[in-house]
């Protein structure tokens, strides 16, 4: 390896022996200190020529081991391996108890999450009331509390503090919620209920949470405006044909526009950017404090679309345990399973008086699936000594009644569902 440039001392001679024929000695210190200057400065910066291309591997490992080692980042994380990652927090030998009557599942949860003693970190003990006003007997193992989460799930999305269709909910301003602080509480509710395996918030607008985590994108519509007289001086903008009648508009509702911040004059190609404009400020913009209030709990669920249930997915979840093979029971098991798979395709096309979301909350507590999933795996178990089915929410497991003819299994199945406790209250 070389270094290139001048060598110092040829230059300085050269230098020198054109000064000497001009016999101008004054001149040929003077050039000879500022040239002394110029390799110093040229020294710094002179390009490094490698010959070996061996130098150029020694180089670059020697780089490679200043830098410091990055641990490879994993990109393609499941919504699921997240939750069961925040779930790992949980102690269970510690318990935040929650006392609820279905009739008022709000009240109750409130002064759960509002004890003193509650703590995210802690496990969910739920106790429900029954008709009479009596505590219901049995431990919670997990049934009781994926029950409550479904109920506070369908509850929740009916609170003042949210507008919009039912299935494309936004954070409003709601000063009597802000004093009691419910939009934190609300977010509280939604995280909690995600990681403690209870049901996503399958009514949130998407464009609530784009603008939680970030994306600034909106694809409002004036659907989504729930006030009427709003909604139709929107459609009149979207509507107007000419700049006049586009004006006459504005200027008709322009306190509504100037609260908004965008009142001005526009032009007839302008009116879909001005209704979007309008749009963003009402659905986010005016409601930011509420939603900065919320975002702290609200990032770790980010949006979950829901999924509807079909035969195929119930049928593939529970697991049936079955008698020995050649056993009596067991052609009596295999003739059930046929009337649940039948059964679970007339649910399926609305030919049955429960729906599937029905039925899985008669055996699990849950109406839809979570994004953590279903623990412990769903089972199901035959009875010979009830007509009606028979659920254990705690454990997960269905019991299916043996019986001859498909129309009695129908029959029994609605109405054991129908009259099991707790139902019709979500």
């Amino acid at each position: 390896m070389c270094v290139g440039g001048t060598p110092q001392s040829s230059r300085t001679l050269k230098k020198v022996k054109d000064l000497d024929n001009r016999n101008d000695s004054g001149i040929r210190e003077c050039l000879t200190v500022q040239n002394s200057c110029y390799r110093n400065y040229t020294n710094l910066f002179e390009p490094i020529v490698i010959d070996d291309e061996d130098d150029v591997e020694d180089l670059t490992r020697d780089k490679e081991k200043d830098l410091p080692t990055e641990e490879p980042v994993e990109t393609n994380v499941q919504a699921h391996e997240i939750i069961a990652h925040l779930a790992l927090a949980i102690d269970h030998k510690k318990v935040s108890r929650f006392n609820i009557c279905r009739s008022d599942v709000w009240d109750g949860a409130v002064r759960g999450f509002q004890r003193s003693t509650y703590s995210d970190n802690n496990d969910m003990f739920i106790k429900f009331n029954d008709d009479a006003g009596c505590l219901e007997e049995g431990l919670d193992t997990g049934g009781p509390r994926r029950e409550f989460l479904t109920l506070l799930m369908s509850h929740l999305r009916n609170r003042p503090i949210f507008d919009g269709p039912p299935e494309n909910r936004y954070l409003v301003c709601n000063s009597r919620a802000a004093r009691e602080d419910e939009y934190f509480l609300a977010g509280k509710m939604l995280a909690v209920s995600i990681v403690h395996g209870g049901p996503a918030p399958h009514f949130l607008s998407k464009n609530l949470v784009n603008h939680i985590i970030g994306n600034p994108s909106l694809s409002a519509t004036v659907e989504d405006v729930k006030d009427e007289e709003i909604g139709k001086v929107l459609q009149q903008i979207l509507e107007a044909e000419s700049e006049e009648s586009l004006q006459n508009v504005i200027l008709q509702n322009s306190t509504m526009f100037q609260t908004a911040g965008c009142l001005r004059g526009v032009k007839t190609c302008e009116k879909q950017a001005f209704v979007e404009e309008y749009l963003r400020w009402y659905i986010i913009d005016r409601n930011h404090s509420a939603i900065e209030r919320s975002i702290p709990v609200f990032c770790p669920i980010l949006c979950f679309s829901a999924k509807a249930l079909t035969a195929s997915d119930l049928e593939t979840m529970f697991r049936p345990d079955l008698s020995p093979t050649g056993s009596n029971r067991r052609q009596k098991e295999g003739k059930t399973l046929g009337f649940w798979a039948d059964y679970l395709l007339d649910s399926e096309e609305k030919m049955t008086a429960v729906s599937l979301e029905d039925l899985l909350m008669f055996a699990t507590g849950l109406a839809a699936l979570p994004p953590a999933g279903i623990m412990p795996p769903p089972r199901l178990e035959f009875l010979s000594d009830s007509p009606f089915p028979v659920a254990n929410t705690c454990a997960n497991t269905l019991k299916l009644p043996l019986l001859e003819s498909y129309s009695v299994f129908k029959e029994n199945m609605d109405f054991g569902i129908q009259n099991a406790p707790g139902f019709g209250c979500y």
